[in-house]
């Protein structure tokens, strides 16, 4: 390859594009360098710098780094950014089969002790990232590198299973991966590298991706329970090989609201976690806001760790959390009433449990009511107003529930006569019974003010046949009373005086989850032997510390329905049979530099019939361009998959194509039997 070239994005940055970094089985990874660009006479005397690396398969020469503001922030400050696409990805040579492989995160404690060794690095070497960034950036910690001084991991998780965006409560998640991410990425790792950075490897190192392209899908479908597979790169068993200090960062609204406080807890380096009200984005342009100029603080946490300086980060409360108020549920709404709250340690002082038990005619108090039992039919098509699960897509906050209510049971509490804060994971401990072996159960927490509606504060799922292992599960008895202990996600909430508290409990969350095969009734037993109950974690009405008071985001946001291409979230139905679907598009268009457009589709159908739930039809098509001058490269991807009783058929039909001729054509097909799913 070429010697790196060098420009100038942005004042103040000098960027050396592709970079070669080995790794010890001879491979190299491809990284840009976002350097401080500060004047001749430094660069003479040879100016070293902390580092922050960004570590992702998101081909790191797609980025417009003016769209992006970290790469120009960080420096201006001090740091180099370098910007690392992993093996097999982008620029970078070798091979990708899965996401998060172990040679992939044996490369990054490669990659960090090479980096630390450069002339214009000072010895310092920080991870950062959203997402993937997070994830990487926490499973390279738990390799622990000697050089690695710090990370900041955001929206992220620690259990790849309970807690990633393929299963949920043991259930398969539905939507997302088959119109977003994992069909984004077969074809996002089959598009090809940049030829002005790759230079004479340019086609090897295409061949080499294309040829070697994999699914990831087919092997998440194929790892229905919680096994091996998932632990590997869940930093939650390894939590404690982690050295070095830790800044985390979670969202409530986000598809990952419950690793940040438990993995806080049980990290033993120096610590701080932030979570704010935020869907699967930046800080600084989150819905629903407030937003927050997260750059500062990560700048303060990086002088304190890399430069010695005292910027008080340390000595401000180690968790902060945004407590969450009630509003009218408008699903593209911008920001969320409520108030920023600290505490001095995590479990938080003074917390507590309050115990609301489920009664007859659908309330919810403090006392248990006797024996006793409710029933309502399993309905697959449940969950159109509780939102999309944000993992990537930024549309698609929860609205009113009562729609799905309908279809529920619903428990009610009286309204309340004072405030009540809660902190963490509320449980809702059921007692219950079908007629079916295979089931789900979801338990959704909301707020009811007088006029009726009903905010989804926070849900949990389970499924049945996983109610004592998530890696063995058992089918139902039917007709059994079985103990259901549902984990509802975390959230930061106060319910307001005068409002009610409200637990639903249905089976199904369509299109976020794929229903189970089996029509059913089921119950729900309350009282006397049965004591189903709803768990708060309680704490007091004030925090035991002073939160920090966090600069404003700079950056602007409009609602999703206003941009110039709007997303699509459709639900429609047919009267006659009942079935319903759900229609999904998304779509981005954006310059790289005065020669690069990318364009970018995913679109999603689903459709369920609610008499027959094992037949399910779920088709996702992503579609990626690169647009340069006399060359377009588009590559396609149509993930159909089909359930039945038994089993998924899924068909996979990737194309590229280079100026409308096509350049390569794979098709996969497969049937997975179902695992009491």
């Amino acid at each position: 390859m070429p010697d790196p070239i060098t420009l100038y994005p942005a004042e103040g940055v000098r960027l050396l594009k592709n970079v070669l970094i080995p790794t010890r089985d001879g491979t190299r990874l491809a990284a840009d360098l976002y350097m401080p660009d500060r004047d001749d006479a430094d660069r003479r005397a040879g100016a070293k710098f902390p580092v922050v690396v960004e570590y992702t398969p998101y081909h790191k020469d797609e980025v417009n780094s003016g769209r992006t503001r970290h790469y120009s922030y960080l420096p201006r400050y001090g740091y180099i950014v370098a910007r690392v696409d992993v093996r097999g990805s982008g620029g970078s040579e070798g091979v990708n089969t899965d996401e998060y492989m172990e040679l992939e995160q044996r490369d990054g404690y490669d990659m960090i002790e090479w980096i630390a060794q450069q002339p214009w690095c000072t010895g310092h070497v920080n991870m950062y990232g959203i997402s993937y960034g997070g994830f990487s950036a926490l499973q390279v910690a738990a390799e622990a590198p000697p050089h690695l001084t710090s990370i900041i991991p955001i929206a992220f998780t620690d259990d790849r299973y309970t807690d990633d965006c393929h299963y949920r409560g043991g259930l398969l998640r539905l939507y997302y991966d088959i119109g977003f991410y994992g069909n984004f990425m077969i074809v996002f790792n089959a598009m090809p590298p940049v030829p002005e950075w790759s230079g004479g490897d340019w086609a090897k190192l295409w061949e080499q991706h294309l040829a070697h392209n994999e699914p990831y899908v087919l092997k998440w479908l194929n790892h229905q329970t919680d096994d091996a597979y998932w632990h590997h790169g869940s930093v939650r068993y390894t939590a404690d090989q982690i050295k070095c200090p830790v800044f985390l960062w979670g969202g409530w609204r986000d598809g990952y609201p419950n690793p940040p406080l438990r993995l806080f807890e049980q990290l033993k380096v120096p610590k701080k976690v932030t979570v704010g009200p935020w869907d699967h984005s930046p800080p600084e342009v989150a819905l629903p806001g407030p937003r927050v100029d997260y750059l500062h603080e990560m700048v303060r946490w990086l002088d304190h760790w890399c430069k010695g300086k005292d910027t008080g980060i340390m000595k401000e409360p180690p968790v902060t959390v945004y407590m969450q108020e009630f509003q009218k549920p408008v699903v593209d709404r911008l920001d969320t009433p409520g108030s920023w709250r600290a505490e001095s340690e995590w479990p938080a002082p003074g917390a507590s449990e309050k115990i609301l038990h489920l009664g007859g005619h659908g309330t919810l108090g403090n006392k248990s009511g006797s024996e006793g039992s409710d029933s309502f039919e399993y309905n697959p098509t449940v969950g159109v107003t509780g939102g999309l699960w944000s993992g990537g897509i930024r549309f698609g906050l929860p609205g009113d529930q009562r729609p799905d209510e309908t279809f529920s049971l619903v428990y009610t509490s009286e309204p309340l006569t004072e405030n009540i804060s809660i902190i963490g994971r509320p449980r809702a401990l059921l007692h219950v019974s079908s007629t079916a072996g295979v089931m789900g159960f979801a338990a959704s927490l909301c707020e009811v003010a007088p006029d009726g509606t009903s905010f989804l504060v926070a849900k949990g799922m389970l499924n049945i046949t996983r109610r004592k292992s998530m890696s063995d599960p058992e089918p139902l008895t039917p007709g059994k009373v079985a103990e259901l202990d549902i984990p509802i996600d975390c959230t930061g909430w106060t319910f307001r005086k005068g409002n009610r508290i409200r637990l639903s409990v249905a089976s199904a969350d369509w299109p976020n989850v794929w229903p189970t095969p089996e029509p059913g009734i089921n119950q729900v037993h309350r009282g006397g032997k049965n004591l189903s109950r709803l768990i708060l974690p309680v704490v007091p009405a004030k925090g035991s510390a002073t939160p920090p008071v966090f600069l404003p985001s700079t950056m602007s946001v409009i609602p999703h329905s206003a941009a110039p291409a709007p997303p699509v979230w459709e639900v429609t139905e047919d009267v006659l049979t009942g079935r319903k679907r759900v229609n999904l598009r998304s779509r981005s268009e954006y310059r790289v530099d005065e020669r690069t457009v990318i364009h970018r589709e995913s679109t999603l159908v689903s459709e369920v019939n609610p008499v027959d739930p094992a037949n399910v039809v779920t088709r996702g098509l992503h579609v990626s361009r690169i647009l340069r001058p006399q060359e377009v490269v588009e590559g396609s991807s149509e993930l159909v998959i089909r359930s039945t009783a038994t089993h998924f058929h899924v068909t996979i039909d990737l194309q590229v194509r280079m100026n409308n001729s096509p350049r390569f054509e794979k098709r996969w097909t497969e049937s997975i039997s179902r695992r009491l799913l």
